[in-house]
């Protein structure tokens, strides 16, 4: 009978929590970067007594999720299995995601009820940005490339995690060079190309027939005994039947080379009139 009071208070808040009011005036939006792992902070600065968490997406005003003290936690379809309550003091409502991937993105708005002093809320911007590479390639289909982390290694390097990020998809580990007791380990975790690193810990993919799912941002993370320090590649394969690098620049130079002629025409023109 419990449990049938508990999923029956889940359905009544989740149906609801579009609706709640609240007291304390909305502030600017915090920005935080899109990354699997990311943490939307919400912790109320004063202290009392918490009496429930609510989380929705806006301008939908999509519940997300929902913890109460003596009910437990609470989560939509989409969310459940990829929210954590993180809950590191009596007042906190922040929570962490998993599993990030474009559809993540957007304005996030926490409420928390408090007693004797009512409710505080946040609001929470993600992003992808931020991220900004140090090296941009292009590269058209069917080609071969090899992407290198190129970097001046501050320091002696223990260890190299390859990361690829696809157009709005999370990080994911695709390589890892490290120096253990007697010699260098490699490992591929790649279902595209191959990961190679040498005894320096310079690691590299070597991509055989480039297609579009190669494109994206590729990060090298380097572990240091000067600290850790990251370099990113941002990878573009143009879609079949646009335009390339090479066409583009190739189109540059007729133009180019047009304009100059219908110029030199134009002068020849001139000066016979003239004469």
């Amino acid at each position: 009978m419990e449990a049938v009071q508990k999923d029956h208070w889940y359905f009544v808040v989740l149906i609801f929590l579009p609706f709640l009011k609240v007291a304390v005036p909305q502030k600017d939006a915090v920005t935080v970067r899109l990354e699997e792992g990311m943490v939307l902070e919400c912790l109320c600065p004063w202290g009392g007594n918490l009496s429930m968490v609510s989380w929705t997406k806006i301008p939908d005003k999509d519940p997300i999720a929902v913890f109460h003290p003596e009910y437990g936690v609470a989560f939509s379809h989409h969310y459940r299995e990829r929210i954590e309550f993180l809950k590191t003091t009596p007042m906190d409502g922040s929570i962490s995601m998993r599993n990030v991937t474009h559809q993540d993105i957007g304005l996030y708005h926490c409420s928390v009820q408090t007693f004797p002093q009512g409710p505080w809320t946040r609001n929470i911007q993600n992003s992808i940005n931020p991220i900004t590479p140090d090296t941009e390639v292009v590269a058209e289909e069917d080609n071969n490339l090899t992407i290198s982390c190129n970097h001046e290694h501050n320091g002696t390097v223990y260890q190299v995690i390859l990361e690829k990020m696809p157009h709005g998809h999370p990080w994911g580990i695709i390589g890892v060079c490290k120096k253990v007791e007697g010699g260098l380990l490699a490992e591929d975790y790649s279902d595209r190309g191959r990961v190679s690193c040498t005894d320096s810990l310079d690691v590299s993919l070597h991509l055989t027939g480039v297609v579009q799912q190669d494109g994206g941002f590729y990060r090298c993370t380097f572990s240091t005994d000067a600290g850790v320090q990251t370099t990113t590649v941002l990878l573009t394969v143009p879609p079949p039947g646009g335009f390339s690098l090479s066409t583009y620049m190739m189109y540059i130079y007729i133009g180019a080379g047009a304009a100059g002629l219908v110029l030199l025409v134009a002068i020849i023109v001139l000066v016979v009139i003239h004469r």
